[in-house]
């Protein structure tokens, strides 16, 4: 992994690294990432639910003109007759919300080039959540999986909760080499036993077969579904390196290449490919995805998406915000 300079590293999350994960190293981690989070999204959100996506709710809202990427479910019909331009209907978020998190962290997770591991962006996105979803009894639990381990956290509210869930979550063991990823099996977990309805959150690099858009859709019979996609830059394309011994740690296998420039073209457009169609998955899941990336500052790529839901959506005029 490269070393980040001094300024590029103030955007990159604490590093979790297993040498690092002695427990004061672990607690000033887990208390600077919540530092960041509560700094940078307070000062934006506002409300009793700060809305990552619109839930259905139970209470009727304002209606406002359709825009492309909402859901047609929502129409007012009657609005749009009037008008003779379509709209659609908000609703006002039930007061306690719970929230679960399927949590990937299979050994392609345990990689980075760029500022960090995946894997912090992993723990980082978690803590994000965990604080927009959090307060006013709403609860937060976890389905965390590795490939050999499934991990459940049950969901409950309060401050002792989060941080526990999350250091749970930093401190899950690697998944040993040659080991495969389930992302199918964490997104099942959170169908039997059958949850209270709420939202879903899928934190994931998505890498590898696509085998559990069938599960998902049938989560999002019941639940609000986000998507969180962690990438590296070397997930999308390979540098100019010449030869180059590379591992896959979910398979074990290791190979020697040469990184040609059809190589390199072959690899970027099958890499994009997959992440288009990983992208329409999830849109047609209803779930909208918000992408993080090792080379950029992850907090402002929160803060932007949260604010361009919010921004999407609205908010009621008595100043909940519908999740």
């Amino acid at each position: 992994m490269t070393i980040p300079t001094p300024s590029a590293a103030s955007h990159a999350p604490p590093s979790f690294a297993s040498g690092q994960l002695t427990d004061p190293r672990l607690t000033a981690a887990l208390k600077t990432l919540e530092l960041t989070v509560r700094r940078r999204l307070d000062g934006v959100l506002h409300g009793d639910h700060l809305g990552l996506i619109p839930g259905p709710g139970s209470e009727l809202g304002d209606a406002r003109e359709y825009q492309p990427g909402d859901d047609v479910r929502q129409m007012d019909w009657s609005v749009t007759a009037r008008t003779t331009h379509p709209h659609v209907r908000q609703m006002i978020a039930d007061r306690e919300l719970e929230t679960w998190l399927v949590v990937d962290l299979s050994a392609s997770l345990d990689f980075g080039t760029a500022l960090c591991e995946k894997r912090d962006l992993v723990v980082a996105a978690a803590a994000a959540i965990t604080h927009l979803t959090s307060g006013g009894g709403n609860r937060i639990g976890a389905v965390v999986a590795n490939g050999q381990q499934l991990i459940r956290i049950p969901a409950r509210s309060g401050r002792v909760h989060a941080q526990s869930m999350l250091r749970k979550i930093a401190t899950t063991p690697h998944a040993p080499d040659g080991v495969r990823g389930d992302l199918r099996g964490a997104i099942e977990a959170l169908r039997r036993p059958q949850r209270k309805r709420g939202l879903a959150v899928v934190i994931s690099d998505f890498l590898g077969e696509i085998d559990w858009q069938r599960s998902l859709r049938a989560i999002s019979g019941r639940h609000d579904l986000l998507g969180v996609e962690v990438l590296d830059p070397r997930d999308l394309s390979l540098p100019d390196v010449g030869d180059v011994v590379l591992h896959d740690p979910e398979t074990g296998h290791t190979r020697e290449f040469s990184v040609t420039p059809s190589l390199r073209a072959d690899f970027a457009r099958a890499a994009q490919q997959h992440h288009e169609e990983v992208e329409a998955v999830l849109r047609s899941c209803g779930a909208p995805v918000m992408t993080l990336r090792t080379d950029r500052d992850w907090i402002t790529d929160v803060v932007r998406f949260v604010s361009t839901r919010r921004h999407t959506f609205g908010a009621p005029n008595s100043g909940r915000v519908s999740r």
